[in-house]
């Protein structure tokens, strides 16, 4: 079913599973499901807003080494769904522990880097608020 959002699709075909007669595939769920759906060297840009890992009620907190293993496991298989000179765009906030503020970016960056991607931009969002550094 989709979402009420869509119901003036203009006569688009939206699906929550992937078609490559789709206009729109619209899927909620874990995207390693989803990933396994569409065919390898398929995409020319992913983008994906995966969890912060905070403990938000969409979530399950985990372990820093969990989370980022996840994370890793994602990326290879957006990899694979890249065609050759495809872009992904990957955006994260902060992971925060025992009060410390962690940007989930520089510890994504090796794993990026270490599978042959090279980072060509980076976005920061500007709060309206400040962090603040003490002991």
């Amino acid at each position: 079913m989709i979402a009420p959002l869509f119901a003036n699709s203009h006569g688009l075909k939206i699906r929550n599973a992937w078609d490559a007669e789709n206009d729109v595939t619209l899927f909620t769920g874990d995207c390693r499901e989803f990933l396994g759906q569409l065919p390898n060297d398929s995409a020319q840009l992913i983008v994906t807003s995966p969890p912060y890992n905070i403990g938000k009620s969409y979530e399950h907190r985990t372990s820093l080494d969990a989370y980022l293993a996840r994370e890793k496991e994602v990326i290879n298989r957006c990899i694979d769904k890249l065609k050759p000179g495809g872009s992904i765009c990957w955006q994260v906030g902060n992971f925060v522990d025992d009060g410390a503020i962690i940007p989930i970016d520089s510890l994504l960056y090796p794993i990026f880097a270490g599978l042959g991607l090279k980072m060509r931009n980076r976005i920061v969002w500007h709060f309206e608020h400040e962090f603040l550094w003490r002991n």
